[in-house]
Formats: C-alpha cells, sequence, structure tokens
C-alpha cells in the first residue's frame, strides 16, 4: 500500500475558534466616547488620550482610498475596537489561561520559543498576554516589553518617536489605528550590540466583528543589530474583521535591522496594515514578507534611506486564491548620496484570485550615485485569476543607477510534461513549479517560517486533494 505523494495538509490549526470569552469588549462603532473609554480602560497618561483624540479628528476628515481593492463592505458601526481577554500579562507560559495558551501552543510559539528564539511577545485579541526576554539581553541593556508598558516605564522615548516615522496624517486608517491602538511590542537595543538570535510577536485575533490595532515600535540604535519576526493569525468568521496595525521602525547610522513577517489572516479579514523604517547614515533595513491570509490586503512597507550609503532589501511574496484580492507592493525613498534598494517581489493567483503588485521608487535630487534594482514576477495558475503591476519610478537625478524587470506569465504546459514524462503527476509538477518559484522568498525566513510558508502554499494548491489514495 502506497499513499501519493501529497501529504494531507490541513488549515485548522489556524481556524481554532475558542469561545468569545472576555473581560472586556468595546460596544460597536467609533466616536469620541469609545475611544475616550479605550484610553481610561488602560489607564493612560494624558498625552497618549490626546493622541488618540486627535486622531479620531483626522480619521473623520480623511476619506477611504478608491485606488486600491474594494472596501465598501468594511463598516466600523459593525466592529468592536477593543477586546481585553481574561488574563494578564504574563512571564511564564503556565500562567496563561489553559483555553488561550493551547491556542498558541498548536501554533508552536512556545516550542519555537525554547528552540530559536531570544524573547516572544503574544498577543490575543487587543492586550498581549506573554512577554519574555532572555536574561543576557536584559544584561546589555535591550528592552524588550509590550507598548503599553513601554507607554508607563519609557515615556520620553515613546513621545520622540512614537506616531513619528508613520504621520497620522498618512492615510485613513493610520489615523484610526492611532485613536484606538492596543497592544504591540517596543523594542530598544542599545549601541552596538548584536542581538544574534531573533525576537518574534505573535498576533492572534479570536473575537468575530472586531478589530487588532497592535503598535509596533523598534529601535536599534547606532551600530546594533537585530532581527524581529512577525506572525499573525486569525480564524475564519461569516463578518467582517479588521486588522489595521501600525510597525514604525528606526534604524540608526551603521546598524541594521532585518523584518520578517508571514501574514495569515482567515478570509475574512480586510488587513489594512502600515509599516515603514527610517534609515539611517551606512545603515541597512531588510524586509521579508510573506502574505497568504485575509480577503483583501493593501500592504506596502516603506523604507526612507535618510543617510549617505543607506541600504534596504525587500523580499516578499502574495498568494491569492479564491475571493482574495491581495494589493501588496514596496515604497523606497532615497534621500541621501549613495544609498542603494533591491527589490524582490513575487505573487502566485489561483481559482479567481486576484494580485496587484504596486510600488514607489523615488529617488531624490540630493541622491546622486544611488542605485536602485526592481524584479517583478507574477504567476498565475489558470485562466480566471489576475496578476496587476502597478510600478511608480520617480527618478529626479540622472547621477542613479536603475533598473526594473517585471514579468507575468502562467505555468507553461512544456514544464508540466516534462516533468510529468519523469513520473511526476500532473499536480505534483504544477506544486514543484510553484515551489521553485516561491523558493527565493522561503529561503530568506527562519527554518520554522519558511516550512509555515511552504506548508501554506502547498494547503492553497493541494485544496481539493487534501484525502491521501491508497493504490
Amino acid at each position: 500500500m502506497s499513499k501519493t505523494k501529497i501529504d494531507e495538509i490541513n488549515r485548522n490549526v489556524y481556524d481554532i475558534k475558542n469561545a468569545d470569552n472576555y473581560d472586556f469588549k468595546m460596544e460597536k462603532g467609533l466616536n469620541k466616547q469609545i475611544v475616550e473609554e479605550i484610553s481610561k480602560q488602560k489607564n493612560e497618561p494624558e498625552w497618549m488620550k490626546k493622541i488618540r483624540l486627535n486622531a479620531l479628528e483626522t480619521y473623520n476628515n480623511l476619506e477611504l482610498p478608491t485606488w486600491g481593492p474594494d472596501l465598501s463592505d468594511l463598516n466600523m458601526d459593525d466592529l468592536a475596537t477593543y477586546v481585553r481577554p481574561k488574563s494578564k500579562l504574563n512571564e511564564n507560559w503556565e500562567d496563561v489561561p489553559e483555553e488561550i495558551r493551547q491556542t498558541f501552543d498548536r501554533l508552536g510559539i512556545p516550542e519555537a520559543e525554547k528552540k530559536s528564539l531570544s524573547g516572544v511577545g503574544a498577543q490575543y485579541d487587543s492586550e498581549v498576554v506573554y512577554h519574555s526576554i532572555k536574561e543576557d539581553l536584559l544584561k546589555q541593556g535591550v528592552i524588550y516589553t509590550d507598548m503599553e508598558t513601554a507607554v508607563r516605564d519609557y515615556p520620553e522615548i515613546v513621545k520622540e518617536h512614537f506616531m513619528k516615522c508613520v504621520p497620522v496624517t498618512d492615510h485613513k486608517f493610520v489615523a484610526l489605528h492611532a485613536a484606538v491602538w492596543s497592544g504591540g511590542s517596543f523594542v530598544y537595543v542599545p549601541k552596538n550590540v548584536k542581538v544574534d538570535i531573533p525576537l518574534q510577536s505573535y498576533f492572534r485575533l479570536n473575537s468575530p466583528e472586531s478589530g487588532q490595532f497592535e503598535h509596533t515600535l523598534i529601535i536599534v540604535d547606532e551600530g546594533a543589530s537585530l532581527h524581529f519576526i512577525e506572525g499573525c493569525s486569525a480564524p475564519k468568521y461569516n463578518k467582517v474583521n479588521l486588522h489595521a496595525g501600525c510597525v514604525e521602525l528606526y534604524v540608526k547610522d551603521n546598524a541594521y535591522l532585518r523584518y520578517s513577517t508571514i501574514e495569515n489572516w482567515s478570509k475574512n479579514m480586510m488587513n489594512l496594515n502600515t509599516k515603514k523604517a527610517i534609515v539611517g547614515k551606512n545603515a541597512q533595513m531588510d524586509w521579508v514578507t510573506g502574505s497568504f491570509g485575509s480577503r483583501v490586503s493593501m500592504l506596502y512597507p516603506l523604507s526612507i534611506l535618510n543617510g549617505e550609503g543607506a541600504k534596504t532589501e525587500y523580499t516578499g511574496i502574495t498568494f491569492a486564491g479564491k475571493d482574495q484580492n491581495l494589493d501588496t507592493g514596496f515604497k523606497v525613498i532615497h534621500n541621501a548620496e549613495h544609498t542603494s534598494s533591491v527589490i524582490n517581489s513575487k505573487s502566485i493567483s489561483k481559482d479567481g484570485g486576484a494580485c496587484t503588485y504596486r510600488a514607489l521608487v523615488r529617488v531624490n535630487k540630493n541622491a546622486k550615485k544611488s542605485k536602485c534594482s526592481v524584479s517583478c514576477e507574477s504567476l498565475m495558475l489558470d485562466d480566471i485569476s489576475r496578476s496587476d503591476t502597478i510600478p511608480v519610478n520617480d527618478i529626479r537625478t540622472n547621477d542613479v543607477e536603475f533598473s526594473h524587470e517585471a514579468k507575468i506569465g502562467k505555468i507553461s504546459d512544456k514544464e508540466i510534461f516534462y516533468l510529468m514524462s519523469r513520473g511526476l503527476s500532473e499536480e505534483d509538477s504544477r506544486a514543484m513549479i510553484v515551489r521553485g518559484f516561491a523558493y527565493p522568498i522561503s529561503k530568506e525566513l527562519p527554518v520554522e517560517y519558511a516550512v509555515e510558508m511552504n506548508n501554506l502554499i502547498n494547503l492553497e494548491l493541494e485544496r481539493k486533494h487534501r484525502i491521501n489514495f491508497n493504490d
């Protein structure tokens, strides 16, 4: 007896639904009273409440974007913006309530912490329920905590950086985020400290008809280095959920930061996330991103290269299946001489899914002798899917090296025939081609996340072939 070469893969681990038990859940909608109540629930200082209220006013004055995916199904009157789980912040997994802990156990977070991480934060709905950091990093002055603790214990650092990399006026969902944010991570790496083992935060949304608005603020000081990993998931519900997080990254002179993300939201999620980095002299900012889940995504990380010799590299893959419209890409602004950027984006669409690569490269007049290379590849697995490339290249100086390559295509019948002639089934042949297409991205991820990404690709490819057939 033998099985086909397609392993049985199941998304049940991501679709776990705990009962909607909570300590406090905000009434649905968005108004001044709700924003004030969130601030009150958190016992925040007056300066943070003012930021929230000013952001709410900005939100009310801004229009929804009309140039991307359709957002007409998103109605804030149907969403709760704050859900506090029945758990305080814990430093020991055994102290996390059993139902919540079991969810993170199934997702493999505690096990990953033991094997390959130097610190972990775990958020459930609107609050961080677990946080830890290894003792040797504490001794070197590394700070890794949740944002609420940072507001309380490091107010001057937070005031200096919060919503400064990503201004509240950027767009409507940034303003929404600043008004109702909750949870997230704060990291400070002191000068010349090298964090050799990654830190990770994992965000889990469980409550239906709600939003998650975590804030991540990372400061890597001069000469320091860090690899930060972000993971996120949610079970599938019949009504819309919203994710509008915000990531602000500061990479100081001669520093290095790698930010790796696997976005695996359920397909009722609107993922409207915002991520930006300010990069100093001779510093480097690397992004590695995998976008798989969500019904709609609008996500375009941005590197602002302010220092001479600053570098950034973006490596990303997007996989859109049935009923998914994933609008993703990358933005970079060259503001100084001898800066460089490398962009490598791939997308896969199947079963009528739509992928859009939307990007901006701006090389300003003072960014002479800068370099930029863009590669954008899209693979469609059938005749009903869609892939679009919408780049904006704004080059304001002639003293620059710039290249842009875009390629959109389908799996070749010749390639399928060749692999089948070597003994593979048609399904295995397609899977092999897709995995090879995705390999340049997966090899840049930490091992556990590369495995997760490959499993997600397998899941999408083999959705109709999950049963093991015996001879």
